[in-house]
C-alpha cells in the first residue's frame, strides 16, 4: 500500500469523523433555538420570576461546548498556543 493511498484513507476517515460530529451537532443547535423561545413563553405565562434564565444559559453553555468541539476552537489552547508549547519543548535538553 502506497503512502498516497493511506494519507487519502487517513484523510477520508477524518473528513467523515468531522461530518458526523456536525451531524450530531446541528440538531443540537437546532433545538436549542426552538427551546429558549418556548421556555421564555412559559415563563412569561406562568411567573414574574425570570427562571427561563437558568436552563437557557446552561443549555447555552452544553452548545457552546459541543461547537468548541466540532469545530476545534479553544480561545485558551488555540494553535498558536500549542506552537509556542510545542517549540519549547522541543527545546528543552530535558525532554
Amino acid at each position: 500500500m502506497s503512502n498516497t493511498t493511506i494519507h487519502d484513507k487517513l484523510k477520508y476517515e477524518r473528513a467523515k469523523e468531522y461530518v458526523d460530529n456536525l451531524k450530531e451537532f446541528y440538531p443540537h443547535l437546532i433545538s436549542y433555538l426552538i427551546m429558549v423561545p418556548v421556555f421564555i413563553l412559559i415563563n412569561y405565562y406562568t411567573t414574574s420570576f425570570p427562571w427561563a434564565i437558568f436552563p437557557i444559559a446552561g443549555w447555552g453553555i452544553g452548545v457552546l461546548g459541543h461547537a468548541s468541539y466540532v469545530f476545534n476552537w479553544n480561545p485558551f489552547y488555540n494553535r498558536a498556543w500549542e506552537k509556542r508549547k510545542i517549540e519549547e519543548l522541543l527545546n528543552r535538553d530535558d525532554f
